[in-house]
Formats: C-alpha cells, structure tokens, sequence
C-alpha cells in the first residue's frame, strides 16, 4: 500500500462503477484496524503522525468509493477526463428542459404529497442516470460521455437536497 495508490488499489477493488457496498465496507473496516493511530500509540509521534495520514487517506478514499456519485467523478478523472464542472456546466437541452419542469413543478407545488411526488420521480430518473453512467464506465469505457452524464446527476443531487429542505420545512409547519 501506498498513499498515492488510486481509492481502488488502496481497497483492493476492481476500478469499475459496478461496487458492492458490502465489499467497500470491508475493505474500510480492514484498511482501518492496520492503520488506526490508536495502534501506534506506543511507537512515538512520528509513527501517530504517519498512521493519521493513512486514516486520513482511508477514510477521504472509503467517502469516494461508497459514493456512487462521487464514484463516477472519480472513475472519469482516473480515465483522463476531469469533469469540470465549474467550468464546464453544458448539458443535453432535453435535460435542460427536464429541470425547468421540476423547477416548476416544486415552485408549483402546494402540498407535501405533491413535493414528495416530484422527489420520487426525480429519485427514478437520478437512479436511470447512474445506471447510464454503469454502462457507459464499465461496459463502454466512455468517460467522456459519462463525464457528462454525471455532471447531470450533481444537478440530480442538488435539486433533491432542495427537495428535502422543502419537504422539511413542510413537516415542520405541520409540527412533525
């Protein structure tokens, strides 16, 4: 092990979107009892130090990994193609169209059922997308075009964390 090893190295998993929870999860709970700073506590400060990097590095890898968002981002940058989304905020119209009508649609919205509505189909389409972004990294190896589609499903992820500070917000007026 190395500190510079990609996520996948370091979790002794295969560099593909495809991931067992399950697997990823073992892999940080092992990865974490061999470099707790906890077990080094008699061999100095410098050996504390080292073991806090590598925690550190376990746990910024484990986040990654069991992501499945954050997963492609990772996967796509590893292949050449950073996303950049910052810069690079160019999407599909159809897509461009299919946020508006969400938009509307909550702007629109005058219950909690009807918000919670909207969450649930954008919840079907966010997982249609991730399942796009499979196929396109593991079976196609088109980072280029899953770049893409994952820069839409950062918009997926901020349009439902809105979602569910609505739905909050409504159940707190409701007094629940």
């Amino acid at each position: 092990m190395r500190l510079d090893d990609d996520d996948f190295s370091l979790f002794g998993l295969p560099q593909r979107q495809a991931q067992s929870r399950v697997d990823i999860d073992a892999s940080w709970k092992s990865l974490q009892a061999l470099v707790h700073p906890d077990r080094f506590a008699a061999e100095g400060a410098s050996a504390q130090r080292l073991a806090m990097q590598w925690a550190l590095r376990v746990n910024q890898a484990h986040q990654r990994l069991r992501d499945p968002l954050k997963r492609a981002a990772y996967l796509c940058e590893l292949r050449g193609v950073p996303l950049q989304a910052n810069e690079n905020t160019s999407m599909p119209a159809s897509f461009l169209l299919e946020q508006m009508a969400w938009r509307e649609d909550l702007d629109e919205a005058q219950t909690l059922a009807e918000v919670r509505d909207i969450d649930a189909s954008v919840a079907t389409r966010e997982a249609q997308l991730l399942d796009d972004v499979q196929e396109l990294l593991d079976q196609q190896d088109n980072a280029m075009a899953a770049a893409g589609q994952v820069r839409a499903l950062m918009f997926i992820a901020r349009f439902r964390a809105d979602l569910r500070s609505n739905i909050d917000r409504r159940l707190e007026a409701l007094g629940q």
